[in-house]
């Protein structure tokens, strides 16, 4: 079979030649079928005659106008409305010319009136038909050479959502047409406004408003046409730069690749110009790549257990739950003390997950009875426990609510998971547990140190359950924490707030975060975890907040300080300017997991903290602030002949790299 599409290898005058050419004889094919149409098919002799003489002015005359329009330099494939508004201009021209010539020539006699208005519409039939004919066509034929010419399997194109105004949208979906292997196949549209939902562009639904992103997700996923991905289309400036960061966050949290359309902004010259796409990734404010991890030995893990996830509405819980339940557990039980947290978590594992059997189960960490009742119930080998108050601000103004959740919560879970035979607890922790200046930090730490202490307590019974920490910095996007800080004072222009320009965290991504958590379980399941250990991610270097600041503001298409300004603000009490992931007392010991460590810290006996804990609890129910923050600082200034000191002491933690110690920083304001 002759390939047609090497009519583009040809020389480029013999190409232009030929649309003149083609154009012209089709002209005066018009005429001879305007009159036919004119006299219903019955043509006299002396109109015949007439015909006939004039065909070749007509012909030439149309064919020297559409030199002059340029019709010959436009490129059919990429016909667009400028091309046919172009073309009509053009038909009007060479119809008014040949008649002209005609009328100089003297050879009208024989023509109706009405002829070349009616040659005019055929005309434009013809040369725009043709046009689309040959894109249409040229498309097929491309299709199948190059599927009966690759040497491989092409890749599956991903499932994929345009945002962006219909006019940029049509261009990102026309330029996807033109280049069948960009590997992208558009299954909805997002418009900025919602104005178009429920129509088509290009056969494709428009789903919605911008902002209506989760539920385009939801939506498609129930027609099993969940999308991998997600286009900006026109540049990203068709969204309000503040909104860009919010944008990609969402898609990213629903799991969906972003890239951004680049095009020229003239409409022509982008439908002309070729696809061309860039990246967009939140982990760009890492300045590292994501660790990776074993999935296989996750799988091993939790591949028909029970499992249990304490705060599973949060952000931490909800990613862990989405994780284990591709996973095949046997059951997932979620817990959490929010009901439209646990009811939205809850709701997304019925639509996600609907053969998997799950129990909600609505009840704080807090509650011991109603925590060993559940454990009862349900009898979960794994648990994975990322309840927790992680706002410090907030923690350090209330710190008895802090250590009722934080600590006694955590107690609460792990000796339930102990006393009904949980194979492992896996607890969240934080690198504010590290050298704590904060009611947040010290609290955590103490949940530390209770899962190391139980772990260590069954560590002369080989059957007995693993209670493990893993450790890690902060968590990009989580609810409270500073990206959507950010993207709230960008959506609202107002300058970004940085505590001090020298203050400088840890950063990863919730999925990377979730996978560490799931990858120490597997570990100490299969042995290579030693007991009283934490998992602590080789994070890289800590990354100034200022700078975030900065590569989210360039990320949303505005220049930092000259678009937004950046306000310090100064130190939140509970804050300190450098974080850290290993304590002075803590071996760091290398792991059998690339990219992890294992720290190993010196422990507190169980019962000891068992006996301050119960003190803990003592001064909570009595809203004795004073004392919660004192004891706070004896245990974890920890020996055993000062933990059952009454009086408030000078906090081992007041001489490193902290002002004062908690007991003190906070009873002035208790």
């Amino acid at each position: 079979m002759i390939n047609l599409l090497r009519i583009s290898n040809f020389p480029r005058y013999v190409r232009n030649a030929v649309i003149l050419i083609a154009d012209g004889f089709a002209t005066g094919a018009a005429l001879v079928i305007a009159l036919g149409l004119r006299l219903s098919g019955d043509i006299p002799p002396h109109m015949m005659e007439g015909l006939i003489a004039s065909l070749p002015v007509t012909i030439i005359a149309a064919t020297l106008v559409y030199y002059a329009a340029g019709l010959h330099r436009r490129v059919w494939r990429f016909l667009s409305l400028t091309d046919l508004i172009v073309l009509v201009e053009a038909a009007t021209a060479a119809v008014v010319c040949s008649t002209l010539a005609l009328v100089v020539l003297g050879r009208v006699q024989w023509m109706p009136l009405s002829l070349p208005i009616i040659q005019w519409f055929v005309i434009v039939v013809l040369l725009g038909s043709a046009r689309f004919a040959w894109r249409s066509l040229r498309g097929r034929l491309k299709g199948t050479t190059l599927s009966e010419n690759s040497g491989e399997q092409r890749a599956i194109p991903l499932r994929t959502i345009i945002v962006g105004s219909p006019e940029n949208a049509e261009v990102v979906l026309h330029q996807l047409e033109i280049a069948p292997d960009a590997g992208y196949r558009v299954v909805g549209i997002l418009d900025l406004t919602g104005k178009d939902v429920s129509l088509k562009l290009r056969g494709v639904p428009i789903l919605g408003a911008f902002d209506m992103l989760e539920q385009a997700v939801q939506r498609l996923d129930a027609a099993h046409q969940r999308p991998e991905a997600l286009i900006i289309a026109g540049n990203g400036d068709c969204l309000a730069p503040q909104r860009t960061v919010r944008l990609v966050s969402g898609a990213q949290g629903l799991g969906l690749r972003v890239v951004r359309s680049l095009h020229p902004a003239d409409p022509d010259a982008a439908r002309q110009a070729p696809l061309s796409l860039q990246t967009i990734d939140l982990t760009d404010l890492l300045g590292r790549p994501q660790t990776q991890l074993d999935n296989a030995a996750i799988i091993r893990a939790v591949a028909n257990r029970r499992v249990l996830v304490t705060g599973a509405g949060g952000t931490i819980g909800r990613e862990l739950v989405r994780q284990i339940a591709s996973m095949n557990p046997a059951q997932i039980i979620l817990l959490d003390a929010g009901e439209f947290n646990l009811y939205s978590v809850d709701m997304e594992m019925a639509e996600h997950f609907p053969e998997l059997p799950r129990s909600a189960v609505l009840c704080s960490i807090r509650q011991r009875q109603s925590v060993m009742d559940t454990f009862e119930k349900y009898r979960p080998e794994l648990v994975f426990h990322a309840a927790a108050l992680k706002h410090v601000p907030l923690v350090e103004q209330n710190p008895c609510a802090g250590v009722m959740t934080n600590v006694l919560g955590t107690r609460n879970v792990a000796d339930a998971a102990r006393q009904w035979g949980a194979r492992a607890m896996v607890q969240v922790s934080t690198d504010k547990a590290v050298n704590p200046v904060g009611v947040m930090g010290a609290t955590k730490r103490l949940g530390e140190l209770y899962c190391q202490a139980l772990d260590l307590e069954n560590c002369r019974d080989g059957d007995a359950g693993r209670f493990m920490t893993v450790r890690f910095g902060n968590v990009l996007g989580s609810s409270g924490s500073l990206i959507p800080l950010f993207q709230r004072q960008l959506e609202t222009h107002q300058p970004l707030t940085v505590t001090h320009p020298d203050v400088e965290r840890y950063f990863m991504t919730v999925h990377e975060a979730v996978q560490l958590t799931l990858q120490s379980t597997a570990c100490a399941l299969e042995g290579n975890l030693g007991r009283g250990r934490i998992f602590v991610l080789d994070m890289g270097a800590p990354i100034k907040i200022l700078d975030i600041a900065r590569r989210m503001i360039r990320l949303a298409g505005l220049v930092p300080e000259r678009d937004v300004p950046i306000d310090i603000v100064g130190l939140r009490p509970g804050e300190k300017l450098f974080e850290e992931l290993f304590d002075g007392s803590e071996e760091k010991l290398p792991s059998s997991v690339p990219g992890v460590f294992e720290a190993e810290p010196p422990s507190i006996p169980l019962n000891i903290l068992n006996r301050a804990f119960d003190g803990l609890a003592d001064a909570t129910r009595k809203g004795d602030t004073a004392t919660v923050l004192a004891r706070l600082d004896q245990v974890l200034q920890s020996r055993a002949d000062v933990v059952e000191v009454d009086q408030p002491i000078v906090s081992a933690i007041a001489r490193r790299r902290r002002p004062m110690p908690i007991a003190t920083t906070l009873a002035g304001r208790a």
